[in-house]
């Protein structure tokens, strides 16, 4: 035997006697990305290997070599990388989309052959290395600006995702052997995210002990009510934490703890805090705590797709909240409801800057609004632009002019021969209000005052053509001209007062972030929970649910 092995070695190259594992792995690896094709197609058993761009590149950058096994066979950082895969659910992400049972079996099968020692199989080898870099390349890239193109799913969704070269992070990672350190590294480091990922691990907690009970239909209830009704509205306010068990002595009456905590709730919820259980504090009240763990998700998974950084200053718009908040240094320092976009006109998702202000400003109006919105008033009534303080315009160019709406045959104007633009003039009676906000976008999209001021005092407030309404647009012009001489508040007043439409550079531009944000945490650990107003949720929420496709 030992005389034919020698005469073996003799025939064959000495490259290939010599060859370590590592470079039969190394040569395994090289044969099966070249000849993957353009785009590479990789599969491994029955699973396609997904980070098909990166992928090569980073094997190309090494020589090849193996990343996860070495002569004696497999590494303890694959044992990490396993273990930090398991943990991709904390993140509302699944662990099986990242290859996590096909590594165990391959790793579990090496492990085995070793311990009844029998040859290493740089094939399986080969094998495991490809699955491990393509799962970490593919959870990294999920941590890192989400699992989900938004583009993709939502054409009024922009977003500024996070980016960076992942086969220099995974090389990183493999030099400094921190292999989980360098994944939770690529999550989103603002505190928002961190809340709702503890959120997350409560309402699954909920979620698997049952949830809480259902308050059947019925009368409205508020203080003083009594009945079994009472009784399960406290048990479901003890279920989610946000009334303790044992505060009152009878179960069945609505009394002063059950009234705070009912406005409690209803605060949290984005509902009028009256304390009386009507049809949308019921509705609230019935969202399951399944549900409420997949809203958590949906929102983790918005978390990923914006910049690592906000700014230092900017302007945060929540359009499922109605609600903007001008923050510096992380805090908000001013806060005011807002109005956004009608179901039919929704309010996109986006960030910009804000470079400029329009003081008194006129309303050119869309020709998307003059025609489906404006042409029906206008035939029923023909001095309806008169009584709005609006002027008709016709030409283009050099040869605009005005005309008078009372010499137009309006019966004969169709939506296909509204040849004109409308022009609605400075003052109160502005739809624009007092002033507006400019971050010039596609959407053409912009912040402003309003004269309907009533609308803030709903609790929904979905009534806007696409724009932001705003509630305390003074105080915002006040806030970004201030460090400007010229534009004192009193001046600023005076302006405006004039009527007549001046344009204000901003001192420094400000950015402007449009979110569309359905769950959050507050600092004090309370979770809050908004409307899908849009149905935003639902197309996130089926897109996570997809699987990952497999080999043919």
């Amino acid at each position: 035997m030992a005389i034919l092995f020698s005469m073996c070695c003799f025939i064959l190259p000495s490259h290939v006697c010599a060859q370590s594992l590592s470079d039969q792995v190394d040569e395994l690896l090289r044969g099966r990305i070249e000849v993957a094709g353009v785009p590479p197609k990789i599969e491994v058993i029955d699973e396609l290997i997904h980070s098909s761009n990166v992928l090569p590149l980073f094997y190309e950058r090494r020589a090849y070599r193996p990343a996860w096994s070495g002569d004696s066979g497999p590494l303890s950082r694959i044992d990490d990388l396993i273990k930090a895969i398991g943990q991709a659910d904390r993140e509302g992400l699944r662990p099986a989309d990242y290859h996590l049972a096909r590594l165990q079996t391959t790793l579990e099968e090496i492990r085995q052959n070793q311990k009844k020692r029998l040859p290493l199989n740089p094939h399986r080898l080969a094998d495991l290395d490809l699955l491990a870099t393509d799962a970490f390349l593919i959870l990294g890239s999920h941590y890192l600006a989400g699992r989900i193109n938004p583009e993709t799913i939502d054409p009024e969704w922009v977003a500024n995702r996070r980016e960076t070269d992942l086969a220099v992070v995974l090389q990183k990672a493999l030099d400094a052997n921190h292999i989980k350190a360098a994944l939770e590294d690529l999550l989103p480091q603002q505190p928002g995210y961190g809340r709702l990922k503890e959120a997350l691990l409560k309402y699954r907690d909920l979620s698997a002990r049952g949830g809480w009970p259902s308050v059947p239909d019925g009368p409205k209830l508020q203080k003083g009510d009594r009945g079994l009704r009472v009784a399960l509205l406290r048990s479901r306010l003890v279920s989610e934490g946000v009334l303790r068990q044992g505060e009152s002595v009878e179960a069945e009456l609505f009394d002063n703890l059950l009234d705070e905590a009912v406005r409690q709730f209803q605060q949290r919820h984005g509902l009028d805090t009256d304390g009386v259980v009507g049809p949308a504090t019921l509705g609230a009240l019935n969202v399951s705590a399944q549900e409420r763990v997949r809203q958590i998700e949906v929102n983790m998974e918005r978390w990923r797709w914006l910049p690592q950084e906000l700014g230092q200053q900017y302007i945060l718009v929540n359009i499922a909240n109605f609600e903007l908040d001008v923050v510096e240094d992380g805090q908000p320092i001013l806060v005011m409801k807002v109005v956004v976009g009608m179901d039919y006109r929704r309010t996109p998702v986006f960030s910009d800057k804000m470079t400029y202000l329009v003081l008194s400003p006129c309303w050119n109006v869309p020709p998307s609004i003059a025609v489906e919105d404006k042409l029906p008033l206008i035939r029923k009534d023909p001095g309806y632009l008169a009584k709005q303080n609006m002027k008709l315009i016709g030409g283009g160019g050099s040869e605009t002019k005005e005309i008078d709406p009372m010499t137009v045959d309006w019966s004969k104007v169709t939506a296909e021969s509204f040849n004109y633009r409308l022009r609605q003039a400075p003052g109160p009676w502005n739809a624009l209000g007092r002033v507006k906000f400019m971050f010039p976008n596609k959407f053409n999209v912009y912040l402003h005052d309003t004269p309907s001021r009533e609308l803030f005092a709903k609790p929904e407030r979905t009534f806007s053509s696409g724009c932001i309404r705003l509630e305390k647009p003074i105080e915002l012009a006040q806030y970004l001209l201030r460090e400007d001489p010229k534009w004192s508040p009193e001046n600023i007043l005076a302006a405006i007062d004039k009527r007549v439409e001046q344009t204000v550079q901003l001192p420094k531009k400000v950015p402007v972030h449009l979110l569309y944000w359905t769950a959050w945490v507050t600092e004090d650990g309370a979770a809050h929970f908004r409307k899908d107003i849009y149905g935003r949720d639902k197309l996130v929420a089926a897109a996570l649910a997809e699987k990952p496709p497999i080999a043919d």
